[in-house]
């Protein structure tokens, strides 16, 4: 039905609705609310603030425990567990502080396990974004000592843990709402990556592809601002510098983008394995004898004998990565942070202690893409391949193809070596691991975990069908007016006196013929209404309405907010329809399989027959002008 025919169909709201609808408040959403914009944006740049000088305790407290664990000294100077002279004693101090973080599991609480983003994103989820309080300070207290003791673990997990659980928090003290505390929880995740990382884009774009599940200016923004707040925090606490610097890599050539994409089939491969593998030990130590409390303890000790014949498996590990980077290091070496490494993460990981995945997801990545870029120089020498470009495109793919985070992966590779010239390496390597993780794993290593739980992540982000499709398009017609003076007796005799199909709803007038309400078909047919009651009695005091050009999510929203199932169109002041949810419904499934349907929309029979009588007539034409 045309718009012009509605508004001359329509009839007019009673001015003594006026007074009800101003008192209701019945005004649809209209789009973003912007003063509450500013509001999340205000504490998600203190959150920024907070976070930043927490990852700077946190490292601190991290580098004091490594002194005190493998040196005796009090001190905070950055130091790894690498030259340790403690000999085979060495074994012992993970699996100490194995212990220390059972304990503070058994009586703190079971969520500082882990690495962080799957608890953050199983909250998002299942719990209204709501995290304990306690975990602000138990997390990075247990990370602290599972690192500082030779954990092999990155500090960025649990920074990003830390931030979620103080966002989190601070929106349970605050009157805000379970999206909004969504946004703070993810603003206070991602500003700690900018923090310890100093990448505050491939920041927002884990906050999009991991915690926030959607892109809209009401989450960007205030994400966006916690994360240059987060990454001016790195770079007036930790330095300007990139995290992993690395000499100037040039451009690489045709053969050599080729050779990066097959590497990138192959890391692929290795992250399904690498996610599999992760899963198959913490399986394995929920089927031991004893209390959960031990776990970690026994991971440690398994950390420890790893450690022992390769202390470079122990502690972050960051500067591994700067020297894989590097491209100089030596074979044996990087046959340890790839094989050693992954075990003796994988067991700690899987024994339920408290560490980040990233760290030692780049290192592994890293060592493979080395071990990769040397095979296929030794097989084709001519292939352009750098090893240091081999090492930062083999750890990016990895992180992409375990997580599936495939933009965070890409730019976090570029903004922590400010390596410009990596970025068609980069997307096709990180493209290809991706590709394979998404066609032969089912979960990541983010989700599988929760996805054990029966929680389901969102895979895809596509506009709501809802939104796109306006009550323009299925909005029904007023058909006959009821005034609300008859009885009810009368309009049930009018209304089998009709031969066509009954309405479903009717719209009551006054005398003046002005809109008062909508009567449906089952209250009129009650069997507790009397006979002689008026139809005006049974109307609801339901006043919403929607105009024709809002959406068909508003009209549902609407629906749902004033448990209504029908509600009048207004244009104008005149109530040109009607709109039930029944219309909702059938336009979302028609529009449903339309998006899905499969058919050419260009026929190449119907193509090359038009083609053949242009020819034909050309032909005719051209022989009539010989004549």
């Amino acid at each position: 039905m045309k718009k012009n025919d509605l508004l001359h169909n329509g009839i007019p709201i009673s001015p003594s609705l006026n007074p009800t609808l101003l008192a209701e408040h019945f005004e649809p959403r209209k789009g973003e609310n912007k003063k509450r914009i500013l509001i999340i944006s205000a504490l998600a740049f203190a959150l920024g603030i907070a976070v930043s000088f927490i990852a700077k305790f946190l490292m601190m407290l991290v580098y004091l425990l490594t002194d005190i664990s493998f040196y005796g000294e009090f001190s905070t100077d950055h130091v790894t567990p690498v030259h340790n002279t403690l000999g085979i004693f060495v074994i012992f101090v993970p699996a100490i502080g194995g212990l220390i973080v059972g304990l503070m599991v058994l009586y703190g609480s079971k969520a500082i396990r882990g690495h962080g983003i799957p608890e953050a994103m199983e909250q998002i989820l299942t719990n209204e974004s709501k995290i304990k309080p306690t975990i602000t300070y138990l997390k990075p207290l247990s990370s602290a000592v599972a690192i500082g003791t030779g954990g092999p673990f990155g500090a960025e997990g649990p920074i990003i843990a830390t931030g979620a659980a103080l966002g989190s928090t601070l929106g349970q003290i605050l009157k805000i709402s379970d999206n909004e505390r969504k946004v703070l929880l993810a603003a206070g995740a991602t500003a700690g990556m900018a923090a310890i990382f100093g990448s505050p884009i491939a920041a927002i774009f884990l906050a999009i592809e991991l915690l926030l599940f959607e892109f809209s200016a009401r989450s960007i923004i205030p994400v966006a601002i916690a994360c240059i707040t987060g990454a001016a925090g790195h770079h007036f606490l930790f330095g300007p510098n990139p995290v992993f610097e690395m000499a100037a890599i040039a451009i690489p050539s045709n053969y050599a983008l080729l050779a990066y994409s097959i590497m990138g089939i192959i890391i692929g491969v290795l992250s399904v394995g690498v996610s599999k593998i992760v899963y198959l030990v913490e399986e394995g130590f929920e089927k031991l004898p004893i209390h959960f409390m031990w776990w970690p303890a026994i991971g440690g000790l398994a950390v420890g004998i790893v450690g022992y014949f390769a202390p470079e498996t122990l502690g972050v590990g960051y500067e591994n990565i700067t020297n894989i980077l590097s491209g100089n290091l030596a074979l044996s070496a990087v046959l340890s942070l790839c094989f050693l490494k992954f075990i003796s993460w994988a067991i700690a990981l899987g024994s339920g202690t408290s560490g980040g995945t990233l760290a030692p997801l780049l290192t592994i990545g890293g060592a493979v893409g080395i071990l990769l870029g040397m095979a296929i120089i030794f097989l084709f020498p001519d292939s352009g391949i750098s090893l240091p470009l081999a090492a930062l495109v083999g750890m990016a793919a990895m992180f992409a193809g375990s997580s599936r985070a495939l933009l965070t992966s890409i730019i976090f590779a570029l903004e922590t070596t400010a390596q410009s010239h990596a970025l068609l390496p980069l997307l096709a390597c990180c493209l290809a691991a991706y590709i394979v993780s998404f066609f032969i794993m089912e979960n990541t290593i983010m989700t599988e975990k929760i996805a054990r739980r029966g929680v389901k992540t969102p895979v895809s982000y596509e506009p709501d069908l809802l939104e796109t499709l306006t009550v323009k398009k299925v909005v029904n017609d007023i058909g006959t007016t009821i005034n609300e003076n008859e009885t009810i007796q009368i309009v049930k005799e009018k209304i089998n006196l009709k031969k066509d199909s009954k309405p479903n709803y009717l719209v009551v007038s006054d005398q003046d013929g002005e809109y008062k309400g909508i009567v449906s078909f089952l209250t009129l047919f009650s069997t507790n209404n009397s006979p002689e009651d008026k139809i005006g009695t049974l109307i609801k005091g339901n006043y919403a309405t929607v105009n024709l050009n809002d959406s068909l999510l508003i009209a549902a929203e609407t629906m749902a907010k004033e448990n209504a199932d029908v509600l009048p169109v207004v244009e104008n002041d005149i109530v040109v329809g009607i709109i039930s949810y029944h219309d909702i419904l059938s336009t979302y499934k028609r529009a449903t399989e339309s998006h899905e349907m499969k058919h050419p929309n260009i026929s190449l029979k119907r193509s090359s027959y038009k083609m053949l009588i242009r020819g034909q007539k050309l032909v005719r034409h051209t022989k009539r002008r010989r004549r």
